[in-house]
């Protein structure tokens, strides 16, 4: 009896056990289970986070103030639905594109540029004169803070598409005379392009490097200032008129930039984009006359590069809307850009009446 009474305890011992041990096991792959998840969901948010940061935007736009209100809003059925008179230059009126809206009629925008969602507004020129614009006739810091007040009008006057203040650095000047490379132009210094490339920086601002190629080409232009382009808050300028050929003089002879030349540019930057793991990018072309820019049928935005045609010239705003109507409307690509002239225009336009143009210029930049 003893024996048996034996034999049952180590039997219910044994059973008790196995029962445990299949516990243990089920708890432990459970957790393993838990971990191998756990580590999985967390890969995942590395690997979003890191796509995240190598195609998120590096600024900040300045955000419209608590009473602004949507663009549509407060204007007439005829403003909605029809362009300024002085842009129609006595043509049809009838709107190409809603008020508001920033691509030119039938683009798209493959990127995920700066302009996808906000508008730009930018002031212009060169450190070292007053002439070539605002730049030249302010100390950095109450450049930034003048341009910020500038933005600030636009995000007020269209709440639903913020702006981004943006400094336009000229960083080749056409000169008359040969210079020191033998090409009419002449480079800012790069301690001049370090500065304001920190002032962007640290404002949550952009930066566009804008090229006056002299006798120069683009690409060459563009490879002078690759060490900058890389940097993901800085774009690219190509100021055609001054782009003269072998024999001409920059200022004296109307230059001009064949579309194909943009192109280069374009696709190059789109590889820089790729190759760099880089937020997307901008090329801006001024033109203020027919033959500024030519063969613009040339010129495509790739996925990594937005393309924008800003109607540069000065003077009396009729003109100006006017002319902005056949460059950049009539002659689409994918953006517009309007520059206003503080001292030469006139009237200076406001932020509500520039955005009553057709298209609604993504780039707005100040000379």
């Amino acid at each position: 009896m003893r024996k048996f009474t034996l034999i049952l305890v180590m039997l219910l011992l044994g059973i008790f056990s196995a029962a445990c041990s299949q516990e243990t096991s089920s708890d432990q792959k459970e957790n393993t289970k838990d971990t191998e998840e756990e580590t999985k969901d967390n890969e995942e948010a590395e690997s979003a986070a890191s796509d995240s940061g190598s195609t998120q935007q590096p600024f900040k736009a300045v955000q419209p103030d608590d009473s602004a209100a949507p663009l549509k809003e407060g204007l007439s059925e005829e403003a909605l639905n029809k362009m300024p008179s002085e842009e129609a230059h006595g043509g049809d009126r009838t709107r190409m594109v809603p008020i508001g809206e920033t691509l030119v009629k039938g683009a798209e925008d493959a990127a995920s540029g700066p302009l996808k969602d906000h508008r730009i507004v930018a002031y212009y020129g060169h450190p070292d004169s007053e002439n070539m614009g605002i730049l030249g006739e302010m100390e950095p810091e109450a450049l930034m803070e003048k341009l910020k007040k500038q933005t600030q009008a636009y995000s007020n006057a269209d709440p639903e598409r913020p702006a981004v203040p943006m400094i336009e650095l000229i960083s080749t000047v056409a000169q008359r005379t040969p210079g020191p490379e033998g090409e009419y132009y002449h480079r800012t210094s790069p301690e001049d392009i370090d500065r304001y490339a920190e002032l962007a920086k640290e404002n949550d601002a952009l930066l566009m490097l804008d090229v006056q190629l002299g006798t120069d080409s683009v690409m060459d232009q563009v490879k002078l200032l690759e060490k900058w382009l890389k940097l993901p808050y800085v774009h690219l300028a190509i100021d055609t008129e001054f782009h003269v050929a072998e024999g001409e003089t920059p200022g004296v002879n109307l230059g001009q930039v064949d579309g194909a030349e943009v192109q280069q540019a374009v696709d190059y930057l789109s590889r820089m984009v790729e190759e760099n793991d880089l937020p997307d990018k901008m090329i801006l072309v001024h033109q203020f006359m027919d033959e500024a820019l030519t063969n613009k049928e040339a010129i495509t935005p790739t996925d990594n590069v937005e393309v924008v045609l800003n109607y540069d010239g000065w003077g009396a705003s009729a003109t100006k809307m006017s002319l902005y109507r056949k460059f950049v409307r009539n002659e689409a690509v994918q953006y517009g850009g309007f520059k206003v002239f503080y001292k030469k225009d006139e009237p200076v336009m406001s932020a509500e009446e520039v955005l009553r143009l057709d298209p609604n210029p993504a780039v707005i930049n100040y000379q």
